[in-house]
């Protein structure tokens, strides 16, 4: 396998998948902005959006792909019936927890949106769109089944694509819906639940080529079964924290008016590096990573987790590095037109603004957990994220009467650096993971790299500053350019210094 080739072919169908994404979120600015429906619908679509992110970008993984290569190395028909009992419990969990939260949605929304109970129109609303959007969660945890199946053998680019149908589905609803006024959220939420089978559809078209499955509700739970689901929600827990604190941040939120939308415009920008940053390495790096710990390969462990770590650094740091720089008109540039005034723009910034300083601690997350993942320990990285939450919560509840919504950014970015280097401490702690001294070298250069790039960044964004102002109608244009000359800059500076060789792209691991 080659990591950065997998990790390209991965992180190019995220990236599709998030600026179709984000096309998405700008016209739902624009017709929404951040009043009433905006929030209800928000509430509406972070609950299934949240399982999909939990499920398919890399937790569902973190528990599958290791037990799942153990029984591929005894053969098809063991790795088959092992993967037949996962999804035929699997779907029957899903079928009745999906069934029981439609009966008994009111109470549903009051706890994710507990701020909604004293508006009884934005109540309403929300438990409406949430009974139309939460089908979605049925399809697409199966779906991030079939996906898990493609990852083990090493096939990521249909897996990664997949989400593309979901934007590729509403970006069509709210370019031949906008007229419809209020009633366009209806549309947007039934078209989530329909993306959700479709993407199903698609991913079963591809996994029947490695899996044939059998739908079979006489259930029989194998001891492996049993280890296997004993697994699954400490790893959900643990590699899907970062989602998990923003949901709790969505809740406490609710408390204050379209404090839930600053909050989700903010979270799409370094969403989109966090796909690759973390996730996509995360996910790649997971099935070889689990064959060389089933085989006892330290040469090649330690290869891995040092060029994976490398990676996501190499990444997040300069993009952690703009966003802090250009927060304000990032957010300006890209969602603020029509219904997103400038209030919009301010709040939504500052909120990018905390975030951004812990996207790198967002992908060590991911990254650190599947090393721990690899050797079957899901408990670790879930006791640690257990205790991340709960910091996460003091101080969000602690400080939020106080400052607002904006401690929500900062909580999560505190937790997350809380948990990041804890997850290290314990890596390190047990002989799970050591630097080789090409690493110490690459970080210091990349450092370096990343600082130069920010210095260029911030003299182009000066340069704009009149081109990129709120109510410049090409400003997109201006923030594109800055954006890749920034990058090119990054690249030439980091190509000069060696903190990235043409080599490693052709190096197999």
């Amino acid at each position: 396998m080659n990591l950065l080739k997998s990790t390209g072919t991965f992180g190019f169908y995220t990236i599709i998948s998030r600026l179709l994404g984000y096309l998405r979120d700008i016209l739902i600015a624009i017709f929404l902005g951040t009043g009433l429906l905006a929030d209800a619908f928000f509430v509406a679509f972070r609950i299934p959006n949240t399982f999909r992110r939990l499920f398919s970008e890399g937790t569902f993984n973190a528990a599958f792909v290791p037990s799942y290569a153990s029984e591929m190395v005894k053969g098809k028909k063991q790795s088959n019936k092992f993967a037949n009992d996962i999804f035929n419990l699997l779907f029957l969990s899903l079928l009745i927890i999906t069934l029981v939260v439609q009966l008994f949605m009111p109470v549903f929304v009051s706890l994710i949106a507990p701020g909604f109970v004293g508006d009884t129109e934005k109540m309403e609303i929300a438990i409406t769109l949430t009974r139309i959007t939460f089908p979605f969660l049925l399809f697409i945890c199966l779906a991030s089944f079939f996906a898990a199946i493609l990852n083990s053998h090493n096939k990521f680019a249909a897996a990664s694509g997949a989400p593309i149908i979901l934007n590729i589905v509403l970006v069509l609803i709210l370019l031949f819906s906008n007229s419809l006024g209020d009633i366009l959220v209806y549309y947007l939420s039934y078209g989530v639940s329909l993306a959700g089978l479709l993407q199903l559809l698609f991913l079963y078209k591809y996994v029947k080529k490695h899996y044939s499955l059998k739908i079979n509700f006489k259930i029989k739970i194998s001891e492996k079964v049993k280890i296997f689901f004993k697994k699954l929600l400490p790893s959900i827990f643990s590699s899907g924290v970062t989602q998990i604190n923003i949901l709790v941040g969505t809740i406490i939120a609710s408390f204050q008016a379209s404090a839930v939308s600053y909050l989700y415009y903010a979270d799409r920008i370094y969403q989109i590096n966090l796909a690759i940053a973390g996730i996509a390495i995360g996910v790649v790096v997971l099935p070889q990573l689990s064959k060389h710990v089933q085989s006892k390969k330290k040469d090649k462990i330690l290869l891995i987790q040092n060029k994976a770590l490398e990676l996501s650094l190499f990444l997040s740091l300069p993009a952690s590095i703009a966003l802090i720089l250009g927060s304000e008109e990032i957010i300006s540039a890209l969602f603020g037109y029509g219904s997103f005034d400038e209030v919009s723009v301010s709040n939504s910034s500052l909120a990018l603004y905390y975030f951004a300083l812990g996207l790198p601690a967002f992908a060590l997350i991911k990254v650190f957990s599947s090393f721990f993942f690899a050797n079957h320990n899901t408990k670790t990285p879930f006791y640690i994220s257990l205790i991340s939450v709960i910091l996460n919560i003091l101080i969000s509840v602690y400080y939020f009467n106080e400052i607002g919504f904006i401690i929500i950014p900062i909580a999560t970015t505190i937790s997350s650096w809380f948990n990041g280097i804890l997850l290290f401490v314990f890596l390190k702690n047990r002989n799970l993971f050591s630097f080789n001294q090409i690493f110490v070298i690459k970080f210091f250069k990349i450092v370096i790299a990343s600082i130069l790039m920010g210095f260029v960044f911030q003299f182009l964004l000066n340069l704009f500053q009149d081109k990129l102002a709120f109510e410049q109608t090409y400003k997109s244009f201006y923030l594109i350019l800055s954006a890749l000359l920034g990058l090119v800059s990054y690249l030439i500076i980091s190509y000069f210094i060696k903190a990235f060789k043409i080599s490693d792209i052709q190096l197999k691991y």
